[in-house]
């Protein structure tokens, strides 16, 4: 079996609790389970005389400046050990035994580990040698160094998902300080698979099976021959009996070793995704401002009262946003460009040259980003809407533009009286055919011109203005015209859609019996996926270049009830 490290953390919340905590580490009460016959070795916090509660209020009384919070976490406790694989490999079941090399090797890369991410914070740390196997109790005062607060969950993690993030990492911290010595991390749900293969061996080799070889009931018979003994054992039914053990244990066997390969399986899986997860929270985290608290510390504010106070200033924090309360100030603002501009009297450049000195390249990043996206909220919450602004209607050039669309395109003149009525198409000052462009809810977001002037005229294009994504040539017919449209033509123009409603018109001989719409749809960008995927019926008449074919294929993949007509 693999040694696995082992770490947990408990919270000591009064000095009730830090008091109760050392008698029974420290030994000052019965312990039923501790050898007497062993002695234990204390670390860190040999101070002589000093009692566990004493070193904690020292801590707190010297690296804090205010007085803990009635639910502060006054003292962590930590429970540093390995499995008995790694203290005693011959057989693990031996308690109270171990390697005695192991032991101290594993003994001092756990306080090297605990003076490296703890220092003083850790103020005693004991190792326990009179119980089943070799640990450490280690008792850490969590104080916040920027803020010289008491902070549990800072340093640790509280409860939730956020806390099990934080202990997760912490774990993989130590068995990485233990892994020099063949010691690994542990995989959830892993532990209880191995006492139940541990419980299942144990019963396997009590009995039958060794009653039945230690009475010798499946030796020969004197003068027994060979073809008789095995017939006689075939039909015992101790022999049957061990036969079904020897089978479960290889069944075990074969069981316990595709629960390692999904165990290795899964660590590498858990490796790979927390990789994930942290390359997830990198991002995140660029994406997020600097915490104000740090940027208040480093202007050299400090923390008193529940507000940030000095250089005449007392600021409130809460989140991205702050407010100086301070009478000659009385302002506002959010983000830590705003407060370094604020405390340092200083503009914009010189707020980010000083933060870059104070938290680098990727700090200043992350303020500049987080300053802008402040700025853009801002902007879209004041600032009007544009609204779209249709072309100048020209009277005059109608005609001109009537005769292009009916006589080169076909378009027979009551059609277009028809749209021309329902105000979706007229002439511009520039003799442009302008087909007016509506969102679903019927209002105006934009326009698109087709050149009629002179001969071979190739000019198309958009009016300025025009919300590709949310407005769409389109109208409708049959049915009734409050009526749900159950069928949907999708062309790749406002001529073609035209044309197409006029070849069916033609065709029938009237107006299709249910609502149909006919919409024109130039690329994918523009595809109202959400607002069609509940229509029954959609045809797409895209042509049959190779572009317009892999559209409408595109189509056909977002909305699996349209069809291709190739016209």
């Amino acid at each position: 079996m693999v040694a696995l490290a082992i770490l947990r953390v408990e919270k000591l919340k009064s000095f009730g609790n830090v008091g109760g905590s050392e008698k029974h580490t420290a030994r000052l009460q019965d312990t039923p389970n501790a050898d007497t016959t062993k002695k234990n070795i204390r670390l860190i916090g040999m101070e002589d005389g000093k009692t566990l509660e004493d070193l904690v209020k020292t801590k707190i009384a010297t690296d804090t400046k205010h007085k803990p919070r009635k639910d502060a976490v006054l003292c962590s406790e930590m429970f540093l050990s390995a499995s008995p694989e790694y203290f005693r490999p011959h057989d693990p079941s031996l308690a109270g035994e171990w390697n005695d090399e192991r032991m101290v090797l594993f003994a001092k890369a756990s306080i090297t580990w605990l003076k490296t991410n703890y220092g003083d914070k850790c103020v005693r740390a004991e190792l326990h040698l009179d119980e089943a196997t070799p640990h450490i109790h280690a008792y850490i005062v969590p104080i916040n160094d920027k803020t010289k607060l008491l902070s549990h969950k800072e340093m640790f993690g509280g409860d939730g998902r956020v806390g099990s993030i934080k202990l997760s990492k912490l774990q993989d911290s130590y068995a990485q300080a233990l892994a020099p010595l063949g010691i690994e991390r542990g995989v959830k749900g892993s532990k209880a698979t191995h006492t139940k293969v541990k419980e299942y061996y144990q019963a396997v080799n009590s009995e039958p099976l060794t009653a039945v070889w230690s009475n010798q009931k499946l030796e020969p018979q004197p003068l027994e021959s060979a073809t008789n003994y095995v017939a006689r054992i075939q039909n015992d039914d101790q022999f049957h009996a061990i036969n079904h053990q020897l089978a479960d244990r290889a069944f075990m066997l074969e069981k316990l070793e595709r629960a390692e390969q999904r165990a290795r399986a899964s660590e590498k899986e858990r490796q790979r995704l927390e990789k994930e997860v942290r390359s997830l929270e990198l991002k995140t985290q660029q994406l997020r401002d600097l915490e104000l608290s740090d940027v208040a510390w480093e202007l050299g504010l400090d923390y008193e009262r529940e507000r940030w106070r000095g250089h005449g200033h007392i600021i409130n924090i809460d989140g991205s946003k702050f407010y100086d309360f301070s009478p000659d100030q009385q302002k506002g603002g959010g983000g830590a460009i705003d407060l370094v501009m604020h405390v340092n009297q200083c503009n914009f450049r010189q707020a980010v040259v000083w933060l870059h000195e104070r938290f680098g390249e990727a700090g200043v990043e992350r303020a500049a980003i987080a300053h802008v996206k402040n700025r853009a909220a801002d902007i879209i919450q004041t600032q009007a809407r544009p609204q779209f602004t249709p072309p100048v209607e020209d009277r005059n050039n109608w005609p001109a533009v009537e005769r292009y669309l009916t006589q080169q395109r076909g378009i027979p003149s009551d059609c277009l009286q028809m749209l021309q009525n329902l105000g979706l198409l007229y002439a511009d000052d520039q003799q442009n055919a302008v087909f007016v462009m509506r969102n679903l809810d019927g209002q105006r977001n934009g326009a698109f011109l087709r050149g009629t002037r002179g001969e071979n005229n190739s000019f198309k294009g958009y009016s300025k203005g025009t919300k590709r994504r949310d407005s769409w040539f389109y109208f409708g017919l049959g049915g009734q015209a409050t009526d749900k449209a159950s069928h949907v033509l999708l062309c790749s123009s406002p001529i073609e859609a035209i044309s197409r409603a006029m070849l069916e018109y033609f065709v029938r001989g009237n107006v299709p019996p249910e609502r149909t719409l006919y919409m024109a749809v130039d690329n994918i960008n523009s595809l109202p996926v959400e607002r069609l995927q509940n229509v029954p019926h959609i045809l797409v008449t895209f042509g049959k270049d190779q572009s317009t074919h892999a559209a409408a294929q595109r189509v056909l993949q977002l909305l699996p009830q349209s069809q291709q007509v190739l016209s």
